[in-house]
């Protein structure tokens, strides 16, 4: 008789160099993702207030330098702009996960992975099915639109919700979140660039290149990274590609291992972790102004009048609807069985299946990306992407509301346990739970 290890745990408890990076991440996350849905609700009163022609005259306000291409209004300076720093978080998550994280690990890796691609690929299917049956053929740009998880908004609710949840749990949604921003990141740069030039694209590859030669060698001042970045940001918007995209790349440019040397003239010790200073620094504006900025620009909606019941008949909506709610479910839900049907993995002693229905509803969320795509793919401001972001703000309440209903009621019975997570610490400051194996059954 065979021996299960942890390895073959869905849903494991992470270590604990990855639980404080989790922790950390939530805690941020939690605080950014309540004042993502501030900023949205502000912007959906406003926009369906007598005063509605002051917010749409605030978000079309022209500011910048024409031949840099850089003449946006503000709503465009938010979507391309601030998101940057939004992605560029992302692209150090990345990194981090697949060099130094639990996704460095194959086996590890396996379950989220397949996860994210699944709950890609399974709500893509779900709208284009039911825009076809509609006979809706233009409606398919906006197939991206229900793909992405919006990690804010879901940690938001789960730090609510469920407060007791096993920490493999939350580590899971987060891990798989940062799988999605790289799919999301990688569609959106391949499948909603129109017109590509590329003199500016292989210039961009200047300050790029400046700015990691500078941060591999630990020489870390604001005076020189930000204007690079900005440099290359900009480069990379004037070539068509959407400028988020210059975020991941400068992301990606920043190491997360230690050197055994640094230059004299390094600004950082050789055991720094660069990544990790950066992304202290940046996840707060990140998370606290540069997405709620973004949020109060795109979810100003206007349904009074009539654009309620245009939403409702559009198949583009309801696909989306049904694709974040339905197929989130179906395609991170169905997957992660798969897994454990069809390979030697098994749920965590800790969890019941009840516990991933409520995290696949969960990740239904998909809010920020979600509406920036639906920007790319039907035009800022257009009727039909109005519909699309009407659709994307009441499938994530929606996909919520379920989430909620589900793991409240375990987040009781995992209250009632919550001794087995709340060890005393040993001297060493690091709880029994992550030292020890724990005992698995045959």
């Amino acid at each position: 008789m065979t021996t299960r290890t942890p390895t073959d745990r869905l849903f494991r408890r992470p270590t604990w160099t990855e639980t404080q990076v989790v922790a950390k991440a939530l805690r941020t996350e939690t605080v950014g993702g309540a004042v993502l849905l501030l900023a949205a609700v502000v912007a959906l009163v406003w926009a369906n207030s007598p005063w509605r022609e002051s917010y749409s005259t605030l978000r079309d306000t022209h500011v910048g330098y024409e031949p840099w291409h850089l003449d946006l209004s503000l709503g465009h300076w938010a979507a391309d702009g601030l998101l940057a720093i939004f992605f560029f978080v992302a692209g150090l998550e990345v990194k981090r996960e697949f060099l130094v994280g639990d996704l460095r690990t194959p086996a590890k890796a396996a379950v989220p992975v397949v996860a994210a691609a699944c709950g890609v690929a399974v709500p893509a299917l779900v709208f284009a099915g039911t825009v076809l049956v509609a006979g809706d053929s233009a409606g398919l740009r906006g197939w991206a639109i229900p793909t992405a998880t919006d990690i804010a908004f879901a940690l938001a609710v789960l730090a609510v919700i469920g407060s007791h949840l096993p920490s493999g749990l939350r580590s899971f949604l987060l891990t798989l979140a940062v799988v999605d921003d790289l799919i999301a990141i990688t569609i959106i740069a391949i499948f909603y660039t129109d017109s590509l030039s590329v003199l500016p694209l292989v210039l961009a590859l200047v300050p790029l290149a400046a700015f990691a030669f500078l941060v591999q060698r630990r020489i870390v001042v604001w005076w020189l990274l930000v204007p690079l970045a900005f440099v290359t940001w900009a480069l990379v918007h004037a070539s068509g590609i959407h400028a988020t995209v210059a975020g991941v790349l400068l992301g990606l440019a920043v190491p997360v291992r230690p050197r055994e040397h640094v230059p004299a003239v390094s600004t950082l010790p050789a055991e720094t972790d660069v990544a990790e200073r950066l992304e202290h620094r940046l996840r707060p504006l990140s998370a606290g102004f540069a997405v709620p900025v973004f949020a109060f620009f795109a979810s100003g909606v206007t349904i009074v009048g009539g654009g309620f019941g245009d939403a409702l008949r559009d198949p583009v909506a309801i696909g989306i609807v049904l694709a974040l709610v339905v197929g989130k479910l179906v395609g991170v839900l169905g997957s992660t069985f798969a897994m454990a049907r069809f390979t030697r993995a098994e749920l965590d002693d800790d969890l019941a299946w009840s516990d991933v229905v409520g995290l696949s509803l969960l990740t239904g969320i998909g809010f920020t990306v979600s509406l920036l795509v639906g920007e790319l793919a039907f035009g800022a401001g257009s009727d039909r992407d109005a519909h699309a972001k009407l659709a994307v703000i009441v499938a994530s309440v929606l996909a919520a509301l379920l989430a909620s209903v589900v793991l409240r009621r375990r987040d009781a019975v995992y209250r009632r346990i919550r001794h087995e997570d709340s060890v005393d610490a040993d001297a060493d400051g690091i709880p029994d739970a992550f030292q020890d194996p724990r005992p698995t059954s045959p």
